[in-house]
């Protein structure tokens, strides 16, 4: 497939990892008429992932956003793999797994070897270093990082992260994919925590100490976040949403990136990590969930 300025993009996109953001990057694809294997090695995942999927679509149809057919037709591009053989045929090979350097290297070499020299990889990660996970592969002019917000059916900015050896035509190709998905690519330096994440994740960790610290209750700092700055989410609320491991684990690569202690993960951070506690994906985190997503009560740190 070709734009009409000439730069090609992918028409079929391997997405690894079936979790909140690997299934909306499969869906918003899907949507936009790409060919989409939505890859994980847990198949109760994938079947999460479907009713994800299936959820979402159907309030863009109840909404006047999209309709039935366009749904239905959607839901057919998706294609669920338990195995990593179908990603020879990918265009593009999109990463969503876990925030850990030693998984995705792991993963991306093993991708690697799977694929013709043509695909390109790109990496969804929030945080760590493109040049660090495209040297885990023998293709690092054709690696690139292309991080979604979440949503990502809702959110449209994309960074586009260029490794050290990430070429042009690489992040050309990248940057028209993102439009043609209705985002806004926004060019972002190779550095830990890229740019949304370098400015959120104090805030968020600053939040929470002032929590630990009894500054306010977790309903209080939310409050002053929605009602004072008009953020449509509070601090807290913002780190249930993410995932309070997610916020952990990227507040660990801030810190060992920069050796700044402004970046060092809040000590309550880290419990409710140990606890299990990881906001709304469990249920419990600053606050505690109903099986919608509402918030039902504020959670005893």
């Amino acid at each position: 497939m070709s734009r009409s300025d000439g730069t090609a993009t992918p028409g079929r996109i391997f997405v690894a990892g079936a979790g909140l953001m690997g299934a909306g990057i499969a869906q918003t694809c899907a949507q936009h008429g790409l060919t989409v294997d939505l890859f994980d090695i847990r198949e109760d995942q994938l079947t999460r992932a479907d009713r994800q999927i299936a959820a979402s679509l159907e309030r863009l149809v109840e909404r006047g956003h999209l309709d039935p057919g366009a749904r239905e037709a959607a839901r057919d591009r998706i294609r669920p793999q338990h195995t990593l053989e179908p990603v020879a045929a990918a265009d593009l090979v999109i990463e969503a797994v876990v925030e850990s350097v030693a998984v995705k290297c792991e993963f991306w070499a093993a991708v690697d070897a799977l694929c013709p020299p043509p695909v390109l990889f790109a990496s969804n990660t929030s945080s760590i270093p493109i040049t660090r996970l495209a040297a885990a592969t023998g293709r690092p002019e054709r690696f690139i990082g292309m991080h979604f917000y979440s949503p990502v059916p809702v959110m449209t900015l994309v960074e586009v992260v260029r490794g050290v050896r990430t070429n042009r035509q690489t992040a050309e190709v990248i940057e028209a994919l993102a439009r043609r998905l209705g985002k806004t690519p926004v060019s972002s330096s190779d550095l830990p925590g890229f740019i949304g994440n370098r400015i959120l994740i104090p805030y968020l960790n600053e939040a929470i100490t002032a929590l630990m610290q009894g500054v306010g209750t977790a309903d209080s700092i939310d409050a002053v976040a929605r009602l004072g700055f008009r953020h449509p989410m509070g601090p807290l609320e913002l780190a249930d949403f993410i995932g309070l491991d997610v916020v952990y684990g990227i507040c660990q690569v801030l810190y060992q990136g920069f050796r700044d202690p402004r970046y060092a993960p809040c000590p309550l951070l880290e419990r409710l990590v140990e606890a299990g506690h990881l906001g709304r994906k469990t249920g419990r985190g600053f606050h505690s969930y109903s099986e919608d997503g509402s918030i039902v009560a504020t959670a005893e740190a």
